[in-house]
């Protein structure tokens, strides 16, 4: 998922103030920067491109980030890193029937809100009655697959209209628990903001401005003797270089941002400063389909030819993240699932993207093809202007575009307008990287090309921002659910690696990676590769609360 939406932290005891002054950090007080030290609080340096707007709503695409992890938490938390280990959470326990049509999870007594109130089987039922009344909540789009949902007692009973084992990832790790006697009163949940959110996770919102967000720990949490620090402060950033700075320094403990020649910039200041860029998801190009020249396949492939994935990810991202593949599968992480000749399929050729162009009818004016209809091959592709990394790769398709004679026309924005447009379907070409991954290739393949993930043009997608639907690829996408085997979901992986190839939806330029960079001098119980006990971006959810709770102060 994009490296500024998934993440939040912790703060604690001593006020801190934060100004705009100059790049939109901010300096904390001496007292903070003391309280950090001592290793009783966490600073994340994870740049937005935005000041924050203070909404916590976890069914809101743009604001989950903020709440869903260390405010919010799910039933069960999937460590997708570790063989997609599942760790009973909310629920502590749970079993699938024989056929895996009905699942059935038994809610832990004794956890509370952080308000004081008792959080029962009640909130879980009326959680996933909330987001079946209102779609616009479903972010996961797991009514599509549920038949129905019970309560009998502490026991929540989910019904699937056919086998549905994956979308256990779904159900029980990525769908935020609230509490009944706060939502049942918000008259449109689609729209609250829930700027004072009430959860059960460790930490609780204590302040929020433009500058800063301060999550103080939860003196109601069930995890007895957690967490072990008492603040996370998560000032906003509106560029890289200020974000850096603090990481670099130390101001900023936990990092989740791009960082060039970490090794001189990172590594070198600090033998306390550490990084680790696991390979989890892909950060692709993103075709409007709905657009009446876009939606020529043949446009498309000619772009896939054209663009040196090799090239983008040595300058774009400095070799931190590898070149991707059309075929979306990431590797290592994946490469079991690879389909190798699909994965090569289009290797680096601007040659053959100019003969395709040609062949389908495009005629070349003034350097740029044209349609029958002289409309020329122009397009806008926004990214977020905040991102250097993602600025410096998006000139590089650019460049490679031009010489096969389409024209891009960049434009930076800042990271909420670009949510905006990007949900909405208010672009030509988007270069983004937040569909999230999962314990295996089908979870992001299922973003990006499930159609009931989409929304029509001007309604809010949860991902398939580029608007794909096709019904053979759906049916191939509920299969998948409805088979334990492993042999057939390989089949159909392969089917949908096909399908990315074929029609070509969206381009994969890098395999995009937890950005993660982590200071010790003061906590230990980070992630690290050795121990891969969560994702560790930052703006992994809810990857990140369970980082919170691991972290404590050194010695």
């Amino acid at each position: 998922m994009r490296r500024g939406l998934l993440v939040l932290l912790l703060a604690g005891a001593v006020a801190a103030v934060w100004s705009a002054a100059g790049s939109g950090s901010g300096d904390r007080t001496s007292a903070a920067t003391d309280k950090a030290a001592a290793g009783t609080s966490v600073t994340i340096s994870n740049e937005q491109g935005a000041t924050w707007t203070c909404g916590f709503n976890p069914f809101n695409a743009s604001l989950i980030d903020w709440s869903f992890g260390p405010v919010y938490e799910p039933l069960v938390f999937v460590d997708e890193l570790k063989s997609a280990k599942a760790t009973p959470w909310l629920a502590n326990k749970y079993a699938w029937s024989k056929d895996t049509k009905t699942l059935t999870v038994t809610i832990r007594p004794g956890v509370k809100w952080s308000d004081g109130k008792p959080l029962t089987a009640a909130d879980v039922y009326f959680t996933f009655q909330l987001i079946k009344k209102y779609k616009g909540l479903d972010l996961q789009a797991v009514w599509t697959s549920l038949k129905s949902v019970t309560q009998q007692g502490s026991k929540i009973i989910f019904k699937f209209k056919t086998a549905a084992a994956p979308y256990f990832y779904y159900v029980a790790g990525q769908t935020p628990i609230v509490p009944k006697h706060i939502w049942a009163g918000i008259k449109n949940p689609v729209t609250y903001k829930d700027p004072h959110p009430i959860g059960s996770g460790p930490f609780k919102l204590a302040s929020c401005s433009p500058q800063v967000m301060k999550y103080t720990k939860n003196a109601h949490y069930w995890q007895k003797g957690l967490p072990k620090i008492d603040t996370v402060y998560y000032p906003a950033y509106t560029s890289n270089d200020p974000a850096n700075q603090d990481l670099a320094s130390g101001k900023a403990q936990w990092g989740s941002q791009f960082i060039p020649n970490i090794k001189a910039f990172y590594l070198s200041k600090s033998k306390d400063n550490h990084y680790w860029f696991p390979p989890v998801s892909n950060v692709s190009v993103f075709i409007n389909l709905k657009n009446p020249i876009l939606k020529n396949v043949a446009i498309r492939r000619a772009m896939a030819y054209a663009i040196d994935r090799s090239r983008v990810s040595q300058i774009g991202e400095y070799g931190y993240e590898p070149p991707a593949n059309q075929t979306g599968i990431v590797t290592p992480t994946f490469k079991s699932w690879l389909n190798p000749k699909l994965a090569n399929k289009f290797s680096y050729n601007p040659t053959k993207a100019k003969q395709i162009l040609t062949k389908a009818g495009f005629k070349m004016k003034g350097g740029v093809f044209q349609t029958k209809a002289g409309k020329p091959l122009s397009f806008t592709m926004i990214n977020i202007g905040g991102y250097s990394d993602w600025v410096a790769s998006a000139q590089i398709v650019q460049q490679e575009l031009k010489t096969i004679g389409i024209k891009v026309t960049p434009s930076n924005l800042s990271s909420t307008t670009y949510d905006a447009d990007v949900y909405a379907g208010k672009f030509d070409l988007a270069y983004d990287g937040n569909e999230a991954g999962g314990p295996a290739p089908y979870y992001e393949l299922r973003q990006e090309l499930y159609s009931k993930n989409s929304a029509p043009i001007g309604k809010t997608a949860s991902s398939n921002w580029e608007r794909y639907y096709n019904k053979k690829v759906d049916s191939l996408i509920e299969a998948y659910a409805a088979t334990t085997s492993s042999a057939k979901q390989h089949q159909i992986v392969n089917q949908l690696q096909a399908a990315m190839v074929r029609d070509v939806p969206i381009i994969p330029i890098t395999e995009g990676v937890d950005w993660y960079q982590y200071n010790t001098k003061s906590l230990a119980g980070w992630v690290t590769k050795k121990n891969p006990f969560a994702k560790p971006g930052a703006y992994e959810v809810p990857d990140w609360g369970v980082m919170l709770l691991h972290l404590k102060p050194k010695g």
